[in-house]
């Protein structure tokens, strides 16, 4: 039978549910289990499409161009397993169905309640996920904090789950902050001990504790944490704070987390194979050197806006045995004062990552048009891919105002216009061209030398796409389109030959890149820098 573990979180939120549900299904993988992961949203958002970044962090894209949550990317990264969109589960999503179904009469008259109908569907989305992956164990995290009035039918039908599918094919795992008070530098157990409380009182007692800690918990503490969260001392786990995120699940397992699961599901006790995650492991824990980059973007404040570019280059980083290090700067800066510009010499590339609208949008384009005069490596990422078109189209084909209808509807020059089927769209949720599209890549190109392939399948969300009747123009002055879909009628990749690396990509390549198979992408944009810093010593 497949068995089921539910992963909730107490005291606050993002204090680290997803990567534990990940390494959760890590170390199962290690032990040769099948296993996927759902997330699940408390809020009425119908998926995560429509919400600035600032609110909610990053949007991930499936390959089926589900607009999800980024623990989706987590999933992803530690599992190397492809999620759907149907791994994203959704207030919005289980309501707008219970209705859907009211109005058609599928209930045949009677009152429509939370139990059992909206908890009914809940549990029906669970395991439609486990019918279709077959898998041998699913885990689902339910987002937000324990307590909180929106996850209240998602816990309700997770212990209604316990009921139906036994004791023995269950598992709750609960994941609580425990902070260190900095007078005393006392480990404080009380927040997660309300926290369990709160979640006992729901009608689920979690079967183990993680503590989510900056520092490995201490013995005292684990004891007090086992004796009022009604737990075994032996079931509560300790995640702290680490330097390497994708050491987490190999440090969980030696604290015995791996073997515990295994037994308390009655799955076979099987020695894990970490060999290959060891590998991968040693490129991030090793490395020989160290690169400087700058993000230029309007979601500077908040790293999780941009997390799968951050993981991305680690990971390219990790197969160059090179530490990354990445800093941001507000594309608003450089408008409001472009002295301010030569603050990119200091690093070895300069990217510009994806974003939605006017402001930061100049900021942008000088900070691109900074690289290329100086022959900084630049890589573009969507809409840094569409300002880099712009920037290359006013200061090198002299196209005088050039710009994306996005940023400036009355641009004389619109070399970025909207996709043709974009025009009559009314709806901004879940109407981008989403998820994964064919590229076909011209030989002799660079695009072709880094994906050493004719064809690549990547994740699109975007809406504008390069106008082609500025096509000509723009390769006249040397830019190179190396990338185009099968009908070549949209620009997926450029390049400018005349620099070390400047590249731009329509596409994200970050939500494909994993552990130990980075995005080629990414590769040879640090490549380039490395290359840069090395000719520079000598």
């Amino acid at each position: 039978m497949t068995r089921y573990i539910f992963v909730t979180g107490g005291v606050l939120s993002s204090v680290g549910k997803g990567v534990t549900a990940a390494s959760i299904g890590k170390m199962l993988q290690a032990r040769g289990f099948k296993v996927t992961a759902i997330k699940i949203d408390p809020y009425v958002n119908v998926d995560a499409g429509t919400m600035n970044p600032y609110m909610h962090g990053e949007v991930f894209v499936t390959d089926d161009g589900g607009e999800t949550d980024l623990d989706l990317g987590w999933y992803e990264r530690f599992l190397d397993v492809n999620m759907s969109k149907n791994h994203y589960i959704t207030t919005g999503q289980v309501y707008s169905t219970v209705i859907e179904r009211e109005r058609r009469g599928d209930y045949l008259g009677k009152c429509v309640q939370i139990i059992p109908h909206v908890t009914d569907e809940i549990k029906g989305r669970i395991r439609r996920v486990a019918g279709k992956t077959g898998v041998d164990v699913v885990i689902t995290e339910i987002g937000g904090t324990t307590g909180d009035i929106e996850g209240l039918p998602f816990l309700e039908a997770a212990r209604q789950m316990r009921l139906e599918e036994g004791f023995t094919n269950t598992l709750f795992v609960h994941v609580a902050l425990v902070p260190i008070l900095e007078t005393t530098g006392e480990q404080k157990t009380k927040p997660l001990q309300h926290s369990v409380n709160e979640l006992r009182r729901i009608g689920i007692q979690p079967d183990l504790v993680v503590a989510r800690c900056p520092v490995m918990i201490e013995a005292e503490a684990q004891r007090k944490i086992a004796l009022f969260a009604n737990v075994e001392e032996k079931a509560v786990f300790c995640s702290p704070t680490v330097k390497n995120i994708y050491g987490i699940p190999l440090l969980l397992d030696r604290q015995g987390m791996g073997d515990y699961i295994c037994g308390r599901l009655r799955l076979p006790l099987v020695k894990p194979d970490w060999s290959w995650w060891n590998k991968i492991l040693e490129g991030f824990d090793k490395p020989r050197h160290e690169l400087k980059v700058v993000f230029c973007g309007k979601y500077a404040k908040l790293a999780d806006s941009y997390i799968s570019i951050n993981e991305a280059l680690k990971h390219a980083g990790a197969h160059l045995y090179a530490a990354v290090k990445i800093d941001w700067v507000e594309a608003e800066t450089f408008e409001e004062n472009p002295g301010k510009l030569e603050v990119l010499n200091a690093y070895d590339g300069l990217l510009v990552p994806p974003g939605f609208g006017s402001r930061g949008a100049e900021g942008k384009i000088l900070a691109v048009k900074y690289a290329r005069e100086h022959d900084i490596p630049f890589l573009g990422i969507c809409f840094g891919f569409q300002m880099a078109v712009v920037e290359f189209a006013r200061h090198v084909c002299g196209l005088k105002k050039a710009n994306s209808t996005e940023v400036d509807t009355e641009t004389p020059h619109p070399v970025l216009d909207y996709m043709p089927e974009q025009k009559e769209i009314d709806m901004l949720g879940g109407t981008m061209r989403l998820g994964a599209q064919p590229i076909k890549i011209k030989p002799g190109t660079l695009a072709r030398k880094l994906y050493k392939s004719e064809v690549i399948y990547q994740r699109h969300r975007h809406r504008f796409e390069v106008n082609p009747k500025y096509w000509e123009a723009l390769e006249r002055k040397g830019m190179v389109f190396s990338g185009l879909s099968p009908d070549g009628r949209r620009i997926e990749i450029f390049e400018y030959p005349k620099n070390f690396f400047h590249v731009g990509v329509q596409y994200h390549p970050e939500f494909k890149s994993r552990p130990g198979r980075p995005d080629p992408v990414y590769v040879g944009f640090l490549e380039a820098c490395l290359r840069r810093r090395l000719q520079e010593k000598n």
